[in-house]
């Protein structure tokens, strides 16, 4: 008999997969028995993730999508639904940062930050549940659209004037979801990491200004990807079945 937070067949589409905590979901969500659909724009590392995951006895496959553009985004769900039947699971992960004080922050970079992490998780998650809807669930769980805010939604934090704007957007955003879809048996719930050391990030926090930062948490140490694992694989499961509209916050305290 399955348990609550077993996903043996589920189908989960993610965005931002291609590096950092959206190729950790994969290769975790996989273990678990998911099909894993693994989008990004760079297809090289995505191949590289897909084969790793099937070598290792999972099933994946991996899809060009950019996130800004719907045209790229409805190909990539037909990819998708042609290879593994159907989409059960959206994480919209896939964002990107601009990190500048305001007055040095420039047009094209505001409008590069909203047009990933807001019109883009806007796009797939509008994309996924009109696919999601479609499907009989008699035999299956209900849908899931979840979606990777941030802990500075909440937390003011300098230089992320416009990234910050995107997280505190996409949380109320996928509440008003979550209350449309709910007959529609798909649930919508936000996760907000907090500071996380990633490959892109680790040199920064090496330096004295990043130390000093990490000096300010009250734990004074940064989130561990593997820290996201279980609150992922429980909105994934059939455990989360009567969660919805909800907003996860996985920052060892950083807020407070």
């Amino acid at each position: 008999m399955k348990d609550g937070f077993d996903l043996s067949g589920q189908v989960i589409l993610i965005t931002g997969a291609s590096s950092g905590i959206g190729a950790r979901f994969g290769k975790t969500l996989a273990v678990k028995g998911a099909k894993v659909v693994l989008t990004a724009r760079r297809t090289d590392r995505l191949n590289a993730l897909a084969t790793e995951i099937i070598e290792s006895g999972g099933e994946a496959l991996a899809v060009a999508m950019d996130v800004s553009d719907e045209a790229s985004i409805i190909t990539g769900f037909d990819a998708a639904e042609k290879h593994f039947g159907r989409i059960d699971t959206v994480i919209a992960n896939a964002g990107r940062e601009a990190d500048r004080p305001v007055m040095d922050l420039s047009v094209e970079d505001f409008d590069g930050t909203i047009a990933v992490n807001l019109r883009g998780v806007f796009l797939t998650s509008r994309e996924g549940a009109r696919r999601i809807s479609k499907i009989d669930r008699s035999e299956n769980q209900d849908g899931r659209i979840i979606i990777i805010s941030s802990v500075t939604a909440k937390k003011v934090t300098r230089g992320l004037a416009a990234y910050s704007a995107t997280k505190a957007a996409v949380s109320q955003m996928g509440k008003v979801m979550a209350l449309e879809w709910a007959r529609l048996g798909i649930n919508v719930n936000m996760v907000l990491p907090g500071y996380i050391l990633t490959d892109i990030n680790s040199a920064s926090f090496e330096t004295d200004r990043g130390k000093m930062f990490i000096k300010s948490f009250p734990r004074r140490r940064l989130v561990d990807q593997s820290d996201l694992d279980g609150v992922i694989n429980f909105l994934c499961s059939s455990a989360s079945k009567s969660v919805t509209g909800t907003e996860i916050i996985v920052d060892d305290a950083q807020q407070l």
